[in-house]
This record gives structure tokens, sequence and C-alpha cells, in this order.
């Protein structure tokens, strides 16, 4: 419960923030400077082995709802502790999140919990929330994928958006693969086993935490020469010196040996230009050619990263460093008069950013009640409007002059009946 709630200070209750990641999901209460929980969005059943991960795009609209419904519940009553019929919720999504999901969780927080109010609000928009600036090029580096959006005077620019799958997820895969075929392991009958011999594959946790706690991002002049010793098709070019060695216990008998270098190549993936010369740097790039030609040199020099694998070690600069490299080539030398970037310092780590987004903006409780849907507007519509469309009545409601539109939500505070 927020900090001195009990006292009871007339006002409303604060908002619940979620940002339901597909990795993670962060939960806590408007106005506060974290969250309260960060969690893997995943369920347990008890007929299925391995967690089921609650985010999902692919599965029908009732499975769907099923699991979102006990991971919310979750939420309020085993981390929260608080009644959702008594507070607004906050949901941060990203722009790229599809209809029906979103639908099947309105669907979720209005009728099952009768919570009374809900607002989506994009992730790229919220982060600049924290930094007091409107106009900024977005970057977020998650688990799916790299998603960047240019976002001028408060206004998103829909149509100057891109994305990769490059992300956490990726860099896994290839971690996974790369321990399984070079990676021994040391048991208590003998020593310098290989990886399947002693397990089959590794579990994702694992392999995250192997992530966090072992690899890095090389500078650019040693990033090239990984790539160019990767491609090597003559043998010629050497790799650069590995970094060192490292043991990392698997349990109380296990001990995997994760070999120098692996920690700084596996990270590549985000950097190497595919055949469509397409990485996380030039998806930056990309956008801003396709931005108004006048909103160029303000949007460069407002670069914003947020998402889980932008905290990699090493991960800011080199981007940097790539972009930097990259508008010298011809493709952006032209198009591209500014040659100035610089990126933020959000108040927040960067997995944390678009909630701490929603959460300044949840606690601004007369802007929020003007902008959220109610659930009276959602039981007589059965929809939910996207965050352009909140301030507008809807289309049907605009040429019937006898019916007034259902109002959003009443004004916080207010005195209206």
């Amino acid at each position: 419960m927020p900090l001195y709630e009990g006292l009871g200070s007339g006002g409303e209750k604060t908002a619940v923030v979620m940002d339901l990641g597909e990795a993670f999901t962060k939960c806590g209460f408007a106005g506060e400077t974290g969250p309260r929980c960060i969690i893997p969005s995943e369920i347990k059943k008890p007929d299925v082995t391995k967690p089921v991960r609650v985010v999902q795009y692919n599965i029908n609209t009732e499975e769907l709802y099923s699991y979102l419904k006990e991971f919310i519940h979750m939420l309020y009553f085993r981390h929260l502790l608080v009644n959702p019929r008594d507070r607004r919720v906050v949901i941060i999504e990203s722009v790229l999140c599809p209809s029906h999901f979103r639908d099947t969780l309105t669907r979720v927080l209005f009728k099952h919990f009768e919570v009374p109010s809900v607002l989506f609000a994009p992730s790229h928009l919220m982060s600049l929330l924290t930094l007091g600036i409107n106009s900024a090029m977005v970057l977020d580096c998650g688990y799916t994928e790299s998603l960047v959006l240019p976002i001028y005077e408060g206004i998103p620019i829909l149509s100057c958006w891109g994305s990769l799958p490059l992300g956490g997820k990726a860099i896994h895969k290839e971690l996974e693969y790369q321990l399984l075929e070079q990676c021994t392991v040391d048991t208590g009958l003998a020593k310098g086993q290989s990886l399947p011999s002693v397990m089959g594959s590794v579990p994702e946790d694992i392999v995250e935490d192997i992530k966090v706690r072992t690899c890095f991002v090389s500078d650019l002049q040693r990033g090239l020469k990984i790539q160019a010793a990767k491609f090597n098709i003559d043998g010629t070019t050497e790799r650069p010196s590995p970094p060192p060695d490292v043991d990392y216990p698997l349990d109380g008998e296990k001990i995997l040996h994760v070999v120098g270098p692996i920690r700084d190549s596996v990270v590549e993936i985000l950097f190497e230009q595919d055949n469509e010369e397409t990485s996380v740097a030039t998806l930056i790039l990309d956008s801003l050619v396709q931005c108004p030609i006048d909103t160029r040199k303000q949007l460069a020099e407002n670069l914003v990263v947020i998402g889980g694998t932008a905290m990699l070690p090493g991960f800011l600069h080199r981007l940097m460093a790539e972009i930097r490299y990259l508008v010298e080539k011809p493709k952006y030398k032209e198009a591209l008069a500014t040659k100035t970037f610089r990126i933020h310092t959000p108040p927040a780590k960067p997995n944390c950013v678009a909630w701490l987004g929603g959460a300044i903006f949840g606690a601004l409780q007369d802007i929020l009640g003007s902008r959220s849907v109610s659930k009276e507007y959602y039981s007589q519509t059965g929809r939910i409007p996207d965050w352009c469309c909140l301030n507008n009545p809807p289309l049907e409601m605009m040429f019937d002059v006898g019916k007034a539109p259902p109002p959003l939500m009443k004004r916080a505070f207010s005195t209206e009946k």
C-alpha cells in the first residue's frame, strides 16, 4: 500500500501502473519512484512442466483470457495487496501491441476485476515524461525485438517507426547454441565433459543469468574485428585476444566453463549488418531519414534508449560509436545533414523507464481522469479507443445530434454527480 494512504488524505487512491513485457512485468503504484515488483511474465500450470508465457499474440482469445486473469490476480493479491475495484489502471503498451491482446486485457480488467478505469499509454511516449522533454528518437531494445519510434512535440510519428527481431531472445538463442557447442562441464564424476552430454538443453533462466553476469558489448574497433573473424572465408583474419574464461556453477556439483570468446561475441548479433544492411544502429538512422527534414536535427540530438537489453555493459557506448561510424557512409551522409547525436540518461534503469513515465502520468490525477476510459464507457461501447482518439467522440456518434456520447471519465475530484 502506498505510504500514508491509511491516514485518509481525502483524495482518490493512487492508480496501479502495469508494464506487461514479454519477458518481465513491472508493476507498482503511480507517484512512486520504482515498481513494487519485477516478475517473469509467466504462470505455472499444474499439468505443464514449463511455465506458460502470459504475453502471447498467436493463441486463441479464451486461452489468453484465462492466462491474463490468473496472472493479474497474482499481481493484485500476491504482490500489490490492494482491491482492484478501488484503483484506476495505467497499462504501458508497445505501439505494435495487437488489438486482440489489448481488447482481451481490457475485458479481463473491466469484466473480471471491475476496475473503475483503464488507460493504455504508449511506452515510447511515457519514457519522455521521465526526462521532461517532448521530442526524441526513442529506441526500445526489449526481449523479442528492437523498436524505434520518433516522437515530435509529444506526438508519435507512427509512419517512421522501425523494428527488427533483435533483442534478448535472439541473444539467448545464440548464447545457448555457443554454450552447447564450445563449453565443458566439470561434475563430481569427471572433468571436461561436453555440455550436451550432461544436459540436452540449457534452461532459459540460466542462459539469461550467464548473459547478465558474464557477457558484455565490445567497443567498435574490437567488434568489427570479431565480426570480420566470424565471417572470415579465406581464414586470414585473426580474432582479437578473448577475455578470460569464467566458471559458472550450475548447481552444487556441476561447474560450467564459459570460454572467453563467447562472452564478447554473442552480443555482436545486435550490430552485425544482415543481407539488408540493417542492425540496431541503422534502425535509428533509417527512421531519422524518414522523418520530416525540419525535425531531424532535434530528434538526432535527443536519443533515448530503453529496454532490458540496453542494460548490457558497453551497449550505449557501442551504439553511439556505430551511429557515428555509419553516418559517414554515403547512404546517410547525403540524406542527413546533422552529425550531432546525443543520448539522454533517464532517471531510472533502462528496463523501468517506461514504467516510471507511466507512474508520473498516473500521479497527475486530473489529467488521468480526463484521458482514462471508464467502466461505463466500455460497457456502453464495448471498445477501447487508441491514445490519439481519447479526446475525440466516437465516429458513430459524431453525426447523431440527439445522442450524447458517454463520458470517457469524470474528472478526478470533480463535483459532478
